[in-house]
């Protein structure tokens, strides 16, 4: 599955569809923002990603706002930047996720952590999903960057965290489907 591949289609046949989670504490800043961008490269018919990606989602390791709508600051960071039909009500990680995604991306080293512990306490050996963080896709070399959270800072800290969603995102549909031909915007 992980097999870029695979999962891009070099086969005649239609490229496998993938489906992609994204994971913050809380689900109401980083991990949202993640999904409304990832969203707006993949969803529009006329994405060339369009026919490979399935399901996107987000969610939380804490289940601090369940319920809740993304913070303000994130949707006016992604309304700034186009993202106008994104909604999303907060939501903890759950066993299912490790069985129902193919990739879900942490968005630093405690989220990861925390993935990990529950992936081993709910004994989800699922070969089909990779757990990693979002910021392996950074395009730094051997450094994956962490996406800080942004929810204690400046509307700069949201701008920041947008444009590596965006970054992050661009780069894992490059190399995850390399036969797909896509602009450079």
């Amino acid at each position: 599955m992980s097999d870029a591949s695979a999962a891009s289609g070099a086969s005649a046949q239609s490229p496998r569809k993938v489906s992609v989670l994204f994971v913050c504490l809380g689900n109401i800043c980083r991990s949202t923002m993640a999904e409304g961008v990832f969203r707006s490269l993949t969803k529009d018919p006329a994405s060339p990603y369009h026919d490979v990606i399935d399901e996107v989602d987000s969610c939380g390791t804490g289940g601090y706002h369940i319920g809740e709508p993304p913070d303000d600051r994130t949707m006016e960071t992604l309304r700034k930047h186009g993202v106008t039909d994104y909604q999303h009500g907060a939501r903890q990680i759950c066993k299912d996720d490790f069985n129902r995604f193919d990739y879900i991306f942490a968005m630093d080293d405690s989220n990861l952590e925390n993935l990990r512990r529950f992936q081993q306490r709910w004994k989800t050996k699922n070969a089909k999903v990779e757990v990693k963080m979002f910021g392996e896709f950074s395009g730094t070399r051997n450094r994956a960057e962490v996406v800080e959270d942004p929810y204690y800072y400046g509307r700069d800290a949201f701008e920041k965290a947008y444009e590596q969603c965006r970054r992050f995102s661009a780069n894992f549909l490059r190399d995850t489907f390399p036969d797909v031909k896509a602009d450079s915007s």
